[in-house]
């Protein structure tokens, strides 16, 4: 079987919103798409049952992390990663590429590729773009990412072109040293915040020619209204017949707003993160669960929600498991986020169907600030 098929099924009238499939040799996935995070083989805190009863069809693995610990031989032995976690669903590994831009003086950027020292025990590593797609054609994903350079933030306009130069050809090396047919190979769009460098990225990315294509270099510092005109420029011209994927974003509102421009794959460790930290997210507010006033709160986090926990657990208990410090908080707090932000994509894809997803998009955001303000006003 061909490693990924893309067919778009919908698109708002008069707007880039849409609607569409992914196809997997591990199933169909529909899109806009929210993919959480399973770093290390596992999105912390949840089974895979649990991620199946919340509704996610595609996971994210991280190649550097599974690289170094417990390694691709081991992954590759077992199977592959599917096999490894038990997971029957699609998932998507990343390159390593912004993991390795994150070690700052832990590593050397070379032409050749990536000299680095392990954040766990300080050995000494090379990830080439060959390395890389090596590592997850072992690890066995559905879709792989090339190996980039994520431009830092702020970088001036002769930085970002010796950072997009350098992952153009990366990318050439990484399409040439793909071997598997059954897996799909993205490629990433640089050229940090500089719009016309973004526009050559993506048309020398395109001439390459991948099976999809990707915003990278979002959500590393730059204000959220840089981050947006950059997602709304290049959105668009992201090739139509493929799967547009921005990476590491984000927030409810982010999402919202990057459906609007035309994307249809997200990650990001948000939900999972703000749940071990005790922020849950419903429609009207972000709640913190430590908060005083949820101590004898008989009311589900948010009563329009089909999660396991809001079924079954009060706020009340929540805050105690949370402030109590007990596993079972981060797992139930877990849960919900988690099913929030697949629901929010599934209204989202029912909102285009509909020809509907304007009036969506202005309503959530409207009920997003409201709930903001009314938190942080909160004892």
């Amino acid at each position: 079987m061909p490693g990924l098929t893309f067919t778009a099924t919908g698109k708002q009238a008069g707007g880039e919103a849409r609607t569409g499939l992914l196809e997997t040799p591990h199933g169909i996935v529909p899109t806009p798409v929210f993919m959480p995070v399973g770093t290390q083989g596992t999105v912390k805190a949840l089974t895979p049952a649990m991620l199946q009863e919340a509704g996610a069809g595609l996971i994210l693995g991280n190649t550097y992390h599974l690289y170094l610990r417990p390694g691709r031989e081991l992954v590759k032995r077992f199977g592959g990663l599917h096999r490894f976690m038990n997971w029957n669903g699609s998932i998507l590994t990343d390159s390593g590429g912004f993991q390795v831009f994150s070690l700052g003086a832990l590593r050397k950027i070379t032409p050749d590729g990536v000299l680095f020292q392990s954040h766990i025990d300080g050995s000494k590593h090379f990830i080439s773009p060959e390395v890389a797609i090596g590592i997850q054609e072992d690890l066995g994903a559905d879709i792989i990412m090339a190996f980039d350079e994520c431009t830092p933030y702020p970088a001036t306009y002769d930085q970002a072109r010796i950072s997009l130069d350098m992952t153009v050809g990366w990318a050439k090396r990484c399409r040439t040293a793909r071997t598997r047919p059954d897996q799909a190979l993205f490629g990433i769009v640089q050229g940090g915040t500089h719009l016309d460098l973004r526009r050559e990225a993506l048309e020398q990315i395109t001439e390459i020619g991948f099976d999809g294509y990707a915003l990278g270099g979002l959500s590393v510092g730059e204000p959220k209204e840089t981050m947006m005109e950059i997602v709304h420029e290049m959105a668009p011209r992201l090739p139509v017949h493929h799967p547009r994927y921005v990476m590491g974003v984000g927030t409810p509102e982010d999402i919202v707003r990057c459906v609007d421009c035309g994307i249809d794959m997200f990650d990001c460790v948000m939900p999972t993160r703000c749940a071990r930290n005790g922020l849950l997210f419903t429609k009207e507010e972000k709640v913190v669960i430590k908060n005083a006033r949820y101590r004898d709160d008989p009311s589900p986090i948010d009563d329009t929600c089909d999660c396991y926990t809001c079924r079954n657990f009060s706020r009340a208990y929540l805050r105690h498991l949370f402030i109590s410090r007990e596993i079972l908080a981060m797992i139930l707090n877990t849960i919900h986020n988690v099913r929030f932000y697949l629901r929010l994509m599934e209204d989202i894809r029912i909102s285009i169907q509909k020809g509907e997803f304007d009036r969506f998009k202005k309503g959530f955001l409207k009920a997003a600030a409201e709930g903001d303000s009314a938190e942080d006003n909160a004892p």
